[in-house]
């Protein structure tokens, strides 16, 4: 299925909410008779309240993939381009100009000489350098290392063919230029380096507070951090919020409208739905899927839904007996009706996914796509072996905490049911233990995103 979210993609979500407010100064009116909400006190002190889902994994961001991470590290990090607000095409951030090589392999970036870390330090090609190091190192193991393969021998680096750094396609020619190579031409290349792997870190402060080339360093608390970007750490409560500050070393602070983001750690959609209806969020981006339609009804002007480049699906460990046979596999796909699920779970105007890339992707539309066939699915299941499904082994499907995914696990687990005669578990784990539980694979078949990280169906 198509994910659809109700606030602008990626990056553009900070730059829409920093000027959000005066919209909803419109729409809320304070009293004198009871204590302000944090919508009232934020419109008046020009401070964003967003709620944020689960608690996030870290706030470094080479060792990040969750979206609640990315949300609060794009108030604190900048790379050297971001995208327009309106289209997403790449624009200056901290590099105030570029030149590509006539063979489209080569990039070189300008910073700008007024970009400055938090900590008043100026932001040098240097920096970029050493950060791309750190992702690459092997013992650092970033998850999100890969979206710099596109670079001469950054993956051979990461995996340990290539040991000399200086043999990766970086290089520093002064202070105020960085040189990419590439291994190939990449026509997204710009656009991939506004995800958040290629954001720059504050070397000297990982190391102060720990390893710099393998995990374990404690630089990202409140009081140690150093980021680059248009917010920096103020607090950090775990499984409650984290406040960030509008920076004064930022370079382009004055475009900044707001003072303070409170990002709110709820770990629950009805709650946070519940925070945003008594007016202590501005901004929720899980909208319970049972309350759609009454927003949709009622207050039509505070839902807004905007298409979202992401896929949801199941990932299936093939290494686990039975999902290691492709009949059995295909006889599951094509039992899912994803129609019904839109329609009757969902209710977001997410559209049916029958392969992983969305539709329309830089202009791309794949041709095929698993069909929802009871038939064939059973007689897929049979040919595995497994005549109405006797003889399969139980299966266990695995989520994360979220209503949205219960809900969805449960029609699929149905569906299963009556029309393959599968005997289905669901199994629901708290955020952290679903990453470390995926990470390992250990699981059968397990929830999972795919969020576009750049407008290209490759």
């Amino acid at each position: 299925m198509k994910k659809e979210r109700r606030d602008p993609p990626k990056r553009q979500l900070a730059f829409r909410a920093w000027h959000a407010l005066p919209l909803l100064l419109a729409l809320l009116a304070s009293s004198c008779h009871r204590p302000e909400s944090n919508v009232e006190s934020g419109n008046r002190l020009q401070i964003l309240h967003k709620g944020n889902g689960k608690e996030v994994q870290d706030l470094d961001p080479h060792l990040v993939n969750s979206v609640s991470s990315f949300n609060v590290i794009a108030a604190l990090f900048e790379g050297l381009v971001g995208e327009d607000p309106h289209d997403l095409h790449p624009i200056p951030a901290v590099a105030e100009s570029w030149e590509i090589s006539p063979d489209a392999k080569i990039y070189t970036f300008h910073l700008r000489p007024n970009a400055r870390w938090s900590n008043g330090d100026p932001v040098t090609a240097r920096d970029f350098l050493a950060s791309y190091q750190r992702i690459l190192s092997p013992a650092l193991a970033s998850d999100v290392a890969y979206m710099l393969y596109d670079v001469v021998n950054a993956e051979a680096f990461q995996k340990g063919r290539v040991t000399d750094f200086a043999q990766v396609g970086f290089r520093a020619p002064d202070d105020r230029t960085l040189e990419i190579t590439l291994a190939h031409p990449t026509s997204y290349f710009l656009s991939l380096l506004n995800h958040y792997s290629w954001f720059p870190v504050h070397i000297p402060t990982i190391k102060k507070y720990g390893p710099v080339f393998e995990r374990g360093s404690r630089w990202t608390r409140p009081g140690r951090f150093v980021g680059n970007g248009p917010f920096t750490l103020e607090d950090w409560h775990l499984n409650d919020r984290i406040r960030v500050k509008k920076s004064a070393t930022y370079w382009d602070a004055h475009n900044v409208a707001l003072n303070e983001i409170y990002f709110h750690t709820i770990d629950s959609n009805d709650v946070e739905e519940r925070a945003f209806r008594s007016g202590q969020l501005h901004l929720t981006d899980t909208v319970p899927v049972n309350r759609i339609d009454r927003y949709r009804r009622e207050h039509s002007q505070l839902l807004r839904i905007d298409p979202y480049l992401g896929t949801y699906f199941f990932r299936v460990n093939v290494t686990k007996p039975a999902l290691n046979n492709p009949l059995v596999r295909r006889a599951l796909a094509m039992a899912i009706d994803r129609q019904s699920i839109v329609e009757n779970v969902w209710h977001g105007g997410q559209l049916p996914a029958g392969n992983f890339t969305p539709p329309k992707t830089a202009g791309y539309t794949s041709s095929s796509a698993i069909p929802y066939d009871v038939e064939g699915a059973r007689r897929a299941l049979a040919a595995a072996g497994f005549p109405d499904g006797r003889g399969l082994p139980p299966i266990e499907l695995l989520f994360n905490s979220s209503e949205n995914h219960k809900l969805t696990a449960e029609a699929i687990q149905q569906m299963w049911r009556k029309e393959l005669n599968v005997n289905v578990s669901l199994v629901n784990q708290e955020e952290k233990v679903y990453f470390d539980s995926r990470r390992q694979m250990n699981y059968q078949i397990i929830r999972s995103t795919w969020i576009g990280d750049y407008v290209d169906p490759n």
